[in-house]
């Protein structure tokens, strides 16, 4: 043979198979083929290793659909597994070991929050990516807090979502704006503390003082004090718009 083609000729006429080769090459001597099968091989396996491997976790199929469609039209990211509850993600992220997870927030079973830590307990490297409705700033804290390594609103354009995906296998942190601004807004907020967030959370299923002061064994004095004291940190004019408040934010779920 008089010489032979350059590595990278052999990538750029690269088919996967030693079949389609063939086929491409039509009489083309068996010892060119051979030369250039490797190379094939060898870049095939390469885009393999370059992609970003992703487990979907969401319970309403329509979005684990959409998120598949989205994948699929990129050729460096591959959705390896999904998940409809946070106990089947921590079971399919050992079993995957996933580069990125893209994470609902409420769901049946395991919620999102108690997912990302669990998985963020066993694999410290763990890369998560909230994706929810939710743009309280409360809750995105949480979920910081939890291991989150982005929190993205599913009114996201797929472009904004792809980049985040990207960004966090790549080890940057990402957030939503709309969340960011909350965050800022209240960042200098005096947080409620637990026993007012309890008592927040029966103001907003309709309890007045005295049952909530029942259910919680407190005095209604003290639990008068304490709807004083919500008041107050949140801003608000009275327990409705406490309430309305603390859902929004996503103090409390109801």
């Amino acid at each position: 043979m008089a010489g032979r083609p350059a590595r990278s000729q052999a990538r750029a006429i690269c088919i996967a198979t030693r079949g389609d080769l063939i086929a491409a090459a039509g009489a083309a001597p068996t010892a060119v083929l051979d030369y250039l099968l490797p190379a094939c091989k060898c870049s095939v396996m390469s885009d393999e290793a370059q992609r970003i491997r992703i487990l979907c976790v969401d319970d309403h199929p329509v979005v684990r659909q959409g998120i598949a469609g989205l994948v699929a039209v990129h050729p460096d990211l591959e959705l390896v597994a999904e998940a409809s509850n946070g106990r089947e993600a921590i079971q399919l992220f050992r079993e995957h070991r996933p580069d990125v997870t893209l994470m609902d927030l409420q769901m049946p079973e395991m919620g999102g929050l108690d997912a990302i830590a669990a998985i963020r307990g066993e694999f410290a490297d763990a890369r998560i990516i909230v994706l929810t409705t939710y743009t309280g700033d409360a809750q995105a804290l949480r979920a910081l807090k939890a291991g989150a390594s982005g929190y993205l609103l599913k009114n996201a354009l797929h472009k904004e979502l792809v980049d985040t995906i990207r960004g966090v296998h790549a080890g940057r942190k990402a957030l939503a704006a709309e969340v960011s601004f909350e965050l800022a807004e209240h960042a200098t907020d005096d947080a409620l503390t637990q026993a007012e967030v309890r008592v927040l959370r029966l103001i907003a299923q309709g309890n007045a003082n005295k049952e909530i002061a029942r259910v919680l064994s407190l005095s209604e004095e003290t639990v008068k004090g304490q709807v004083r004291n919500i008041l107050s940190k949140l801003g608000a004019k009275d327990r409705t718009h406490a309430a309305m408040i603390g859902i929004k934010r996503g103090i409390i779920q109801v």
